[in-house]
């Protein structure tokens, strides 16, 4: 009986031994932290070149650099959804892959998350696509003129609404200037103003067409604001639409012809002081407007709190509409409140 007990005692004993070997070598086959998730450790250094080379992306195939560019800081979103990943997985290596595209993320947009603005400024500018659709013009230009703005860019007037902003405005603003579908008005006179070309018209009709039908349609205009400390030379321009479709991919045909033009006149202007104000259609990130954005500034990056996304005005997702200047020094920069429009105003401080 005796041997029985011991024979049995060893064969459990025995079978003890062999299941904590088993165990042992499963624990010993599963991968250590830092060799859990390789897939997602890869993804994060990836993420991070993706945005640090943008400018390499190619347009060549459906515009998809500036695709890209126009959403960059976007991509950083990506970083809470690998580090979630990197957690379910229980991954350093991942966790710490994250740092690359956190790193590049910051270096590219970090200067946005602080804010830059200061009190004062010798001129007030602002600026908004009023939309064709706005159906109350008459408080749009009331908001407009509330915002104590001394110099104000619109863009996209219609013929029908153009009345209704020039009534309502006149009140606060004694000189304006209207150009086809964009207009400038302000406390200061207005002097030099003339249509600038930025290749609207375009093909070999566009000069068989008449002036007068060429002006109706401008999209931007120069002039000469006389401020109490000196000329400034504003410019106001609505460039051509983007559009994404399947076809064409990122379609930006007219508005980078439009950009490069108007690039091109802010490059002959003789005025050291140069505001521009407008709906550009585009971020300063993309690669269309390095004609603007290698001589002028952005008030928003310069002055400004956060990304300053204008559109759509209720669920803005970028900005596209600009303040862009040269030879003055922007000391605010916002974006206003919505209007009846599909675009938010924008507004910047300047001094000299």
């Amino acid at each position: 009986m005796l041997r029985r007990e011991t024979s049995e005692t060893g064969r459990a004993g025995a079978g003890a031994r062999r299941a904590a070997v088993r165990r042992a070598l499963r624990l010993a086959a599963r991968p250590g932290p830092w060799r859990r998730g390789p897939v997602l450790a890869a993804l994060a250094p990836l993420l991070g070149l993706f945005m640090l080379l943008h400018a390499e992306i190619p347009n060549r195939v459906g515009n998809v650099g500036s695709l890209v560019e126009t959403f960059l800081p976007w991509f950083g979103l990506a970083v809470p959804a690998l580090l979630a990943g990197a957690l379910w997985r229980r991954s350093a290596s991942a966790v710490a892959a994250l740092l690359v595209p956190v790193v590049v993320w910051l270096h590219l947009f970090g200067g946005l998350l602080s804010d830059k603005s200061r009190p004062g400024g010798d001129v007030t500018v602002a600026s908004h696509n009023v939309g064709a659709d706005n159906p109350d013009p008459a408080r749009t230009a009331r908001d407009l003129a509330a915002s104590g703005a001394d110099v104000l860019a619109l863009e996209e007037l219609t013929e029908r609404a153009r009345g209704t902003y020039e009534r309502e405005l006149a009140r606060t603003y004694a000189y304006h200037a209207v150009l086809g579908t964009v207009g400038l008005w302000s406390r200061f006179p207005l002097s030099d103003v003339r249509p600038v070309d930025i290749q609207t018209d375009y093909g070999p009709l566009a000069a068989a067409r008449p002036a007068d039908a060429r002006m109706s349609h401008a999209r931007a205009l120069r002039a000469t604001v006389a401020t109490e400390h000196g000329p400034l030379a504003v410019y106001v321009a609505h460039l051509g639409s983007a559009r994404v479709n399947l076809r064409a991919g990122f379609w930006t045909v007219h508005r980078d012809r439009n950009a490069k033009a108007l690039g091109e006149a802010v490059a002959a202007e003789r005025n050291g002081r140069v505001v521009l104000l407008g709906d550009l259609n585009g971020t300063m990130d993309d690669r269309a407007f390095a004609g603007l954005t290698s001589r002028m500034r952005s008030a928003q990056d310069g002055a400004g709190d956060g990304f300053g996304f204008t559109w759509p005005a209720r669920f803005p997702v970028a900005r596209i509409d600009q303040i862009l200047v040269r030879g003055v020094e922007p000391v605010n920069s916002r974006v206003l409140p919505a209007t009846g429009s599909d675009h938010l105003p924008v507004a910047a401080g300047i001094k000299w």
